[in-house]
């Protein structure tokens, strides 16, 4: 099976060895994503709000370098550090869905870096209708 890595112009250095999507028959992959600056800094410390923001249009880049739109996003994996922080997720989750959803799930659990309050990994399908 050919992969093709997908990274958007201007995209920072992974943390480890991954790439930010991957394109496989076309479907789109994309990694977990933090809410990282190009340097792998933490941003917005404290919001989990304006992080997800920040995870939302980070993985918006990598789906419409692979061609694709947020509306091709089929499953979304979510990771948060708190249950309290669930809510204002939501809100900022719902802005990017606002027609039909895609799958999902969500879970609390640990963070590769302390300050980071979410992270969310995507399964889009680019070009096949659905």
């Amino acid at each position: 099976m050919p992969i093709k890595p997908v990274i958007p112009a201007g995209s920072g250095k992974p943390l480890a060895p991954y790439s930010p999507g991957a394109m496989a028959h076309g479907v789109l992959y994309v990694s977990g994503t933090l809410p990282f600056d190009k340097d792998n800094n933490v941003v917005h410390i404290g919001d989990a709000a304006a992080q997800a923001r920040h995870v939302l249009e980070t993985i918006k880049g990598v789906v419409e370098a692979a061609g694709g739109t947020m509306a091709d996003i089929a499953m979304n994996h979510i990771f948060l550090t708190d249950w309290a922080n669930y809510g204002a997720i939501n809100a900022v989750y719902a802005e990017y869905f606002p027609g039909d959803k895609p799958a999902r799930y969500c879970i609390q659990c640990g963070l590769v870096k302390p300050d980071a309050l979410v992270e969310i990994a995507s399964v889009a399908h680019i070009g096949h209708p659905a």
